[in-house]
């Protein structure tokens, strides 16, 4: 993984370029969400009736921009390298300075490209950028504690279990229970050796 410029937030892996949306995206963003809606639906906020709209989409970009230029939130599409097929989006949001040091993780994968390793490989670049770019110091990340495919990527990135938030988000339009997770920097726990 590396960081690619200077200016924009752009995040190399072995397969996917990371990076911010832009307004050339709509299509391509519009076209996986509808093509996952039954894939998506179970495990998101429901869905406000003008979601796959260009407005709505143009507010997301304008979102993107301004949570990356106040390093409030950096909002990153996946794109496969090796042809720019956007397969998912993943967000570090609520941004906190100060003795906070810290982060929440969101994301969402495509149905075709589901269960294929390109959310790991993101969730740990934008982890490793998050630490040794923005210097956070802990990342968050919820999710239903049935969603046994998003519980193992966090754990399979390092993510650790740390309990259960009541009524933490609706999703599908009712209150539901998450389970909470956390990544540290220079994480020691479950380690046993002395030191």
């Amino acid at each position: 993984m590396r960081l690619v410029g200077r200016r924009r937030v752009r995040i190399a892996t072995e397969r996917m370029v990371l990076r911010p949306p832009v307004h050339a995206d709509f299509r391509a963003w519009t076209a996986l969400r509808r093509d996952s809606e039954s894939f998506l639906k179970p495990w998101e906020p429901a869905w406000a009736p003008d979601h796959l709209s260009r407005k709505a989409f143009a507010n997301r970009v304008y979102w993107a921009n301004r949570a990356v230029a106040q390093g409030s939130a950096l909002p990153l599409f996946l794109l496969r390298a090796d042809d720019e097929v956007l397969l998912g989006a993943i967000t570090l949001d609520n941004i906190r300075r100060g003795p906070a040091q810290d982060g929440t993780l969101g994301y969402w994968v495509g149905a075709p490209f589901a269960r294929q390793g390109y959310m790991r490989e993101a969730i740990a670049a934008t982890v490793h950028h998050a630490f040794t770019r923005l210097d956070l110091s802990r990342i968050q990340a919820a999710c239903l504690p049935e969603n046994a495919a998003s519980r193992g990527v966090l754990e399979k990135t390092g993510f650790k279990y740390e309990g259960v938030a009541q009524s933490y988000l609706q999703i599908a339009g009712r209150w539901r229970n998450h389970v909470l997770y956390a990544n540290l920097r220079a994480d020691r726990r479950g380690r046993t050796e002395a030191g």
